[in-house]
């Protein structure tokens, strides 16, 4: 038997980035919240001295328990899909701060393209430039419309970065952009002269000591090289932990609890009445009952609770009807890594967002009308520090172990240099979330099933950005290159970027989506989900400026509601 606990304002489900900006903003209103992780508390004290390859990057500690909690994954519907031990594609977080604690920091902004991309896509091409297969639709919102929040997430995050030549914007980032290394250096120069226009990549980095507009000060990068995987011991990454959680937990209004795995949300007559989740220490059970119920977790556990808690209509892949867990997306790289002869490179520091990028070849920047695909992907060079484990990248040819295998990857290890590209992987009809119906969770809850596969739009993207990448790095001069312009079935295995989205997604129909522009729910309109689950399609870029935008403008409809309960517009 659940134990009912008193009601409050808001429960919250997944306390990463979503979910500590609408605690802070909401306690800071007067509104009792409470927050429920699945994983322990963490701070910043634990990550001192925490600067171990094998633990974090290899081991995955700070990821999800996959031996409790996993998914199954096909490629398409007449496969049986198999619950996954490894998921290299994915970094699933846990734990208070959730991927926002180990995410590198790169805070490029999506475009206003991708938030009316079947609108602007016809527009331009006409209706027949999308495949029949692409499920391609608009968000309902407009990069206009969300600026002003992308502007308070910098803000707050204390964002390093410069004008994009390409989409300068009203505002300038609270910091200074990173320093500039000689290899950012080449790659600007390089670009340049190619006619591209190339900057500095906004980062969650802080350039400089900073104090944010809720008075939290934080310390300036020191370029460890120990940032994706890992937690900052500095509090120089922006992260939860040393940004908004502070603010929530300073107001009195929010009640922490980790440990506290959400099973389902429970409602009756249209109405969430609160949350049901166990506590994974004890195996004690408990109903948090709330006046608003705020999904915030990764984009697979958002769409499994509302599965799971039968909100929504379950999308059809044969009928296309329903939208939960329709328009599954994620990043595939399009890359080329260069070799040099001749000149060394200080690989050994760096930081998770130091790098440059460029927009030449992201969204519909270039004419796509003689190609066969649609969008395309930010290009970009990173200096994020070669660990001694994972760095060990020689030429095409060398023996993959042995003498030899040594002397190159050491000779190497200060001469290379990757040009790549996070290129998105578009909606398709056949690539979606669902529940799984033999395999369940250590609680009992059926998994979440994950179908998905590339299709001639991914492949051809790819190509064409691969074959951009190859060209930037033979004019950078580098003596051996290595690019491969083919890929197979998508595999979750293998490395891929992890940046999942879709599942939950917006927009302005509530037949074709699940949530509205203000994260609202249509169809239990308590119920707000956040997150990369809510994007409607996939961009070049990553998706943390804007998911945290949209959490920002959440939090106005989440206050909106409170005062006066209906289905905001």
């Amino acid at each position: 038997m659940a134990t009912k606990l008193p009601s409050v304002d808001v429960v919250v489900v997944g306390v990463g980035w979503a979910g500590g900006i609408i605690s802070a903003e909401l306690t800071k209103k007067g509104y009792k919240v409470v927050g429920l992780e699945r994983g322990k508390e963490r701070k910043t004290e634990d990550f001192l001295n925490g600067h171990d390859e094998l633990k974090y990057a290899h081991r995955k500690e700070l990821m999800q328990d996959l031996s409790k909690d996993t998914l199954t994954f096909r490629n398409k519907d007449l496969e049986e899909a198999l619950p996954m031990r490894k998921m290299s594609a994915f970094s699933l977080g846990t734990g208070v701060g959730g991927a926002g604690v180990h995410w590198n920091g790169f805070t490029h902004l999506f475009l206003d393209y991708d938030f009316q991309i079947r609108t602007k896509t016809i527009e331009r091409y006409g209706e027949s430039k999308i495949p029949e297969d692409m499920t391609l639709q608009d968000w309902g919102i407009t990069e206009e419309l969300i600026e002003p929040y992308f502007k308070t997430f910098v803000e707050m995050a204390g964002t390093s970065g410069e004008q994009n030549p390409l989409r300068p914007r009203s505002w300038d980032y609270p910091n200074p952009p990173m320093k500039v290394t000689p290899k950012m250096k080449r790659f600007i120069d390089t670009t340049e002269e190619m006619g591209l226009n190339p900057f500095i990549s906004p980062s969650g980095n802080l350039s400089q000591n900073y104090t944010n507009p809720d008075g939290v000060s934080r310390a300036a990068c020191q370029y460890c090289a120990f940032c994706d995987h890992f937690g900052c011991e500095y509090g120089a990454k922006s992260d939860p932990l040393v940004t908004v959680l502070p603010v929530a937990q300073s107001t009195g209004n929010f009640e922490l609890r980790a440990h506290s795995n959400v099973l389902e949300v429970l409602h009756e007559n249209g109405k969430a009445t609160g949350v049901r989740y166990i506590n994974v220490l004890t195996g004690e059970e408990y109903i948090q009952e709330a006046r608003v119920v705020i999904l915030s977790a990764y984009t697979f556990t958002n769409t499994k609770l509302l599965l799971n808690s039968k909100i929504g209509t379950p999308y059809d892949p044969v009928t296309q009807t329903g939208a939960v867990g329709k328009n599954y997306a994620d990043h595939f790289l399009s890359m080329a890594f260069g070799f040099f002869d001749d000149e060394q490179f200080n690989d050994y520091a760096g930081a998770g967002a130091l790098g440059v990028s460029l927009d030449d070849y992201n969204g519909d920047f270039f004419d796509h009308t003689e190609l066969d695909f649609i969008h395309g992907g930010l290009i970009s060079i990173s200096q994020v520090g070669n660990r001694p484990i994972g760095s060990n990248l020689a030429p095409l040819g060398t023996p993959g172990w042995g003498a030899e295998f040594k002397k190159q990857s050491l000779y190497y290890y200060n001469r290379q240099m990757m040009v790549f590209s996070q290129t998105p992987m578009m909606p398709n009809r056949y690539n979606y979330l669902s529940l799984d119906p033999t395999y369940k969770d250590e609680y009992g809850m059926p998994l979440l099933r994950m179908t998905v596969n590339y299709s001639k739009q991914e492949n051809n993207a790819h190509k064409f950005m691969t074959n951009k990448c190859a060209e930037i790095m033979e004019n950078l001069g580098a003596t051996h290159i290595m690019a491969f312009d083919q890929q197979g079935d998508y595999n979750i295995g293998s490395f891929v970027p992890e940046h999942s989205i879709g599942g939950t997604i917006m927009g302005e129909d509530p037949a074709t989506s699940v949530v509205n522009n203000y994260s609202q729910v249509w169809d239990v309109n308590n119920v707000f989900v956040l997150g990369a689950s809510t994007f409607a399609s996939q961009s070049g870029v990553n998706p943390t400026g804007t998911l945290g935008a949209l959490a920002y403008r959440a939090a106005e409809g989440i206050d909106s509601f409170l005062k006066e309960p209906k289905l905001l517009v």
